[in-house]
């Protein structure tokens, strides 16, 4: 009885106003408009053919002051897709306040219209409650949208993105917008995203360490020269990830590279082709159609590029017993081939609640290298004469690789809005092989032969199988409370080979050096899980969190010695505390623990000897390191397209995995000298805390600056390794991009860098130096990056009916100035690595876009998935 009481509106309000009756008519508005018992219905239909449309948008706004800026402002105060017979009802409104109604439907103009209840008064003064009741409860009519020609023609795009946006656990940077990476690769991409520096060799740090790369929220084996920019719609940067995301990273965060898949209705995709300065051509396309329960895409790519270095190093070794030596080494490699991408899946729709999709790509290249490495050395060792000699050393590399991927989610949508489940599985595998010919003679200083020309070739190559599982559950209890929660496991399988052979001038043969030689194998699985539970107390919300992680890692060398590291349930823990000051202000204090298990590169326990004057050795023994992170943002969404993100953090980091050298017995059973070894061990512990603010603005209405500062201390301790000290840095990072929007469709961007003297992270990267980067070794902890800067340019002119088509022309690396130095010493050695690679290219690129909205091909309700359809096919989402 009580049920039927509160359900029955009739009754309901009867009851209300009987009750009213009793007090002085003059009061009886001020009670009645505290009730929300309104009722508003209708029916929205095409002005021309007069039938119902399905899934057309209807809000209702009101007008209210807000508490906090004690301005009025909109608000949304209900709203619906309208269903298949294009009805809506939308109830439980305030019956005394005016509304502004608001129809929005793909293909069609909008409709904004003013409503009100009719609430008569004078009916209740004279005891009819009915008159009244009939007022609350309102048939609006039909609604007839009129077609909109324009927008259902060929590429319309209503909005512009802005190329960074922010929120409080990331930003966002729009690839789309960015015009000097067409036709590039995501390396170039990652050079113009704020906060994000990318090195000679394409390696990328943020806040001077490396953090894990994702593509569509998923690890991947694709290295970023294997991802065209033209594939990417935008990379997000989330600095400090919560425990919903993979512990593994160290305090390096997650940049998250999101591909291109459009979610309009109808068929739209792009053709496009560049060409640089170098005459290396570049093609590509996608296209994407959506109709019914399907949303197909596909896209792919052919790209040829030729990469050429100017390098040299010097290095001086020291002896306490033999003397001083000195090195130095010039060189030119060119390195040049092709690669290939290929992307494709599907959406389906099953019904309105669950979706499967299913996708795959394929990715290959093959590339060549050639470089002439001229070599001067002198010594001056004790008890034996001074000499001096020269050597060249010819190198002709060719490397292939493969890279096959696949996905397959399920998600679920329960009734209840923003509460679903999902599951994933993906499996990524990538196979490389290489071979390389070196000859190397060394020369007196009269050019009289010193010994025999050395003859050494270089085979290897492998392969990895990576295999993940994962589902999430998330669930809004209320308005206030959320709860997310999930579970993954991720299974490696790596397996590595290096032949090394020598000529012997005596047959003229290629032997094999066993001991030289390795053939390696690894396993490695991580079991994780997570909870996150997250309130709004006013202005006040907060999220904790918590995850649990296993990991465990065997290999094997040469199928004799074998190596396991078993890393035990650890858990880490996440918090998020965010205060609102307004509507535009916020502050978040935020804390997270993480962890990085050193890769295969720094455990692999062979030595590397594809440059015998650079020898580097993994270590099987290595342990994770473990990484506090702290940070403490503000956030200012000024006004008119103007922000502002100022955030203080703090990281430190305990085992911290850091190279180091050290000398010992040359490993060539032919040679019987000593060398110095690069190796890799658990140092102290190191510290970074820093300042970093980034800002939008929109300077006039032609001019918009996005701007990123990076201010920051590191500190290593290291003085526990073999020849390791303490090292201590002040550093500073700028990034500057300007966009200029010019009269008759062109548009300008000018990106800027700079980067002062840092500290070389220690464990950055995985290469172990050698003929890719012209035989230079990296450096070690104990040694410093100089300062460089960059300056890169593009203009771009859109033409064709809708602005259908580009032409983009830019350069990279105008006053070619991006210059890798490293200067690193010990008690060994010291030494200084010089290289300027690929400045001012030009390249050339024309994209056409086409395709064509269908607004009858929205015809699904209450679809979370089609609500996101309708704000990108207004955005123009590509």
């Amino acid at each position: 009885m009580i049920l039927y009481i509160m359900k029955n509106k009739t009754f309901l309000l009867s009851f209300s106003l009987l009750l009213l009756g009793f007090t002085s008519i003059a009061q009886a508005p001020k009670g009645i408009q505290g009730m929300n018992l309104g009722h508003f219905y209708g029916k929205v239909v095409d002005a021309t053919t007069e039938k119902p449309i399905d899934a057309a948008s209807v809000q209702l706004i009101q007008t209210k002051l807000d508490s906090a800026t004690k301005k009025r402002k909109d608000v949304v105060v209900a709203g619906m897709l309208t269903n298949k017979k294009g009805e809506f009802s939308l109830e439980n409104l305030p019956i005394l306040a005016t509304f502004k109604l608001v129809i929005t439907a793909i293909g069609y103009k909008n409709i904004e219209e003013k409503v009100a209840f009719d609430v008569n008064f004078n009916s209740a003064k004279a005891g009819d409650y009915t008159s009244m009741i009939n007022g609350v409860d309102k048939d609006l009519g039909n609604f007839k949208l009129q077609a909109d020609v324009q927008q259902l023609q060929d590429v319309t795009v209503t909005a512009n993105k802005p190329l960074m946006t922010m929120s409080i656990d990331r930003k966002i940077y729009n690839v789309e917008k960015d015009i000097t990476a067409t036709g590039g690769t995501a390396q170039d991409v990652m050079k113009n995203v704020p906060g994000v520096n990318v090195d000679i060799d394409g390696n990328v740090t943020m806040r001077n360490a490396s953090p894990q790369i994702f593509v569509d929220g998923r690890p991947t084996t694709l290295t970023l020269d294997q991802i065209p920019a033209d594939e990417i719609s935008t990379v997000e940067l989330i600095t400090n990830p919560s425990a919903k995301y993979d512990a593994s990273g160290g305090g390096a965060g997650i940049l998250n590279i999101v591909l291109k898949k459009n979610k309009k209705a109808g068929y739209n995709g792009n053709i496009r082709a560049s060409i640089d300065s170098r005459a290396r051509p570049n093609v590509g396309g996608n296209i994407n159609i959506k109709g019914g329960k399907v949303n197909f895409f596909l896209s792919g790519a052919l790209g040829f590029r030729k990469s050429v270095t100017d390098a040299k190093s010097s290095r001086t070794d020291y002896s306490d017993t033999a003397g001083v030596s000195h090195f130095n080494q010039n060189d030119h490699p060119v390195n040049d081939g092709n690669f290939a991408f290929l992307r494709t899946g599907l959406d389906y729709f099953i019904d309105n609640r669950n979706t499967i999709t299913i996708g795959g790509n394929v990715a290959r290249g093959k590339f060549t290298t050639t470089d002439v490495i001229n070599i001067a050395r002198d010594t001056d060792f004790i008890n034996r004469p001074i000499f001096s000699d020269i050597g060249i050393r010819n190198s002709d590399l060719t490397s292939e690789f493969r890279n096959y991927g696949g996905t397959l989610s399920f998600k679920h949508n329960f009734a209840k809005a923003n509460k679903d489940i999902t599951a994933d599985l993906s499996y990524n595998y990538s196979k490389s092989n290489n071979n390389n010919l070196f000859n190397t003679l060394y020369s007196l200083p009269d050019n009289t032969p010193e010994g025999l020309t050395l003859y050494q070739q270089t085979s290897g190559g492998g392969h990895t199988g990576y295999f993940t599982a994962q589902t999430d559950y998330e669930n809004p209890i209320t308005d206030k409370i959320k709860i997310e929660a999930g579970a993954r496991v991720a299974f490696r399988n790596f397996n590595s080979f290096t032949n090394n052979l020598f000529k012997d001038p005596s047959d003229d043969i290629y032997k094999l050096a066993p001991l030289l030689s390795n053939n390696y194998k690894f396993n490695d699985q991580v079991l994780a899980a997570y909870v996150t539970f997250s309130q709004q107390i006013k202005n006040f919300t907060y999220q904790l969190g918590l995850r649990a992680e296993s990991s465990k890692y065997d290999g094997t060398l040469n199928d004799t010695a074998s190596f396991s590291n078993k890393f035990p349930l650890d858990l880490f823990p996440s918090a998020y505390l965010t205060y609102k000051l307004n509507d535009k202000q916020s502050l978040q204090l935020n804390y997270s623990r993480k962890i990085n298990r050193p890769n295969f590169f720094q455990l692999i326990p062979f030595v590397d000897y594809t440059d015998t004057l650079n020898l580097s050795k993994g270590n099987p023994n290595l342990v994770p390191e473990y990484t506090n992170s702290l940070e403490l943002s503000y956030q200012d969404q000024i006004n008119n397209g103007n922000m502002f993100l100022a955030t203080a953090y703090f990281r430190n980091t305990n085992n911290l995995i850091s190279r180091y050298q050290y000398k010992d017995k040359d490993p060539n059973p032919l040679r019987s000298d000593s060398v110095i070894l690069t190796s890799y061990a658990n140092a102290q512990s190191s510290y970074t805390y820093g300042l970093e603010l980034t800002s939008k603005n929109k300077l006039t209405d032609f001019w918009n600056i996005t701007t990123n500062v990076n201010f920051f201390n590191g500190t290593i301790n290291a003085d526990n390794l073999q020849g390791g000290s303490n090292n201590s840095q002040f550093s500073w990072f700028g990034k500057l991009s300007n966009e200029f929007k010019l009269p008759k469709n062109f548009s300008i961007q000018l990106t800027a860098t700079y980067n002062s003297k840092t500290l070389i992270p220690p464990s950055s990267g995985g290469s172990r130096g050698g003929p890719f980067f012209g035989g230079q070794t990296q450096p070690t902890a104990n040694g410093y990056i100089a300062a460089n800067s960059e300056v890169e340019f593009a203009i771009k002119k859109d033409f064709l009916k809708n602005n259908a088509a580009s032409l983009t022309l830019q350069m990279s690396d105008i006053f070619r100035t991006k210059i890798y130095e490293s200067i690193s010493q010990s008690s060994y050695f010291t030494q200084d690595n010089w290289r300027l690679r690929d400045p001012q290219v030009l390249r050339l690129t024309f994209n056409w876009r086409f395709g064509k909205l269908d607004a009858s091909l929205f015809k699904r309700k209450n679809l979370k998935s089609e609500q996101e359809n309708i704000q990108n096919g207004m955005q123009g989402v590509n």
